[in-house]
């Protein structure tokens, strides 16, 4: 059974027309909607791909997304675009950690998302989900200008829906902990997997 909605208090006839009650979630995801500002920075031929969305014809700016920032500490949107190798996953991760909270991820590209022709490579990365949370992920080898404003329209649509009750980044005493940096070596080691790698090893 859906829990029930709260009811607005409702306006008096003299004031319909020039008052108006929301709550205030939506006031606050509509601002967040309109300054979403991404990270600046490029992994492969993809990235000429967002370089290009953002450019006149595309023109993010009616989003509230001219702004590309080159820091991490002020942007909210990571754009994982291309090919993630092995030895650039630490660096990418540690940019993610770096950034603040309320903060989202967008994968496009094949190989992004799965590794793409470079699957199971000795030097790629099949898939960047496995490491940091994605959000929403637009496909393609490389994916068009068009893909990726829909892939922001998805981020803004998810935002939307969201309420500062159920957020974890809003809860007391719910600090999100950081994800652990991978480690380069004969592959990638990520010490969330480390019990179960000592379980494993012990059973053997």
């Amino acid at each position: 059974m859906s829990p029930r909605k709260r009811q607005l208090p409702e306006i008096p006839p003299e004031l319909v027309g020039t008052v108006h009650i929301t709550p205030i979630d939506a006031i606050y995801n509509w601002a967040r909607m309109r300054s979403l500002w991404p990270i600046f920075f490029g992994l492969a031929c993809c990235a000429f791909e967002m370089i290009g969305t953002f450019a006149a014809r595309f023109d993010p700016s009616r989003f509230g997304m001219e702004i590309m920032r080159a820091s991490p500490r002020q942007a909210d949107l990571m754009i994982i675009n291309g090919t993630v190798t092995k030895k650039m996953l630490p660096q990418v991760v540690r940019l993610y950690n770096q950034m603040p909270e309320p903060k989202y991820v967008l994968v496009m590209g094949a190989c992004a998302i799965s590794g793409g022709p470079f699957k199971e490579g000795y030097n790629v990365v099949s898939g960047i989900d496995k490491y940091l949370p994605v959000d929403v992920y637009v496909p393609g080898c490389p994916p068009r200008p068009e893909a990726l404003l829909h892939g922001f329209l998805t981020i803004h649509a998810k935002m939307e829906r969201e309420s500062l009750r159920d957020l974890r980044w809003y809860r007391k005493g719910e600090a999100p902990e950081p994800i652990p940096v991978p480690e380069l070596g004969p592959d990638l080691v990520d010490w969330r997997l480390t019990e179960k790698i000592e379980a494993m090893r012990q059973e053997a």
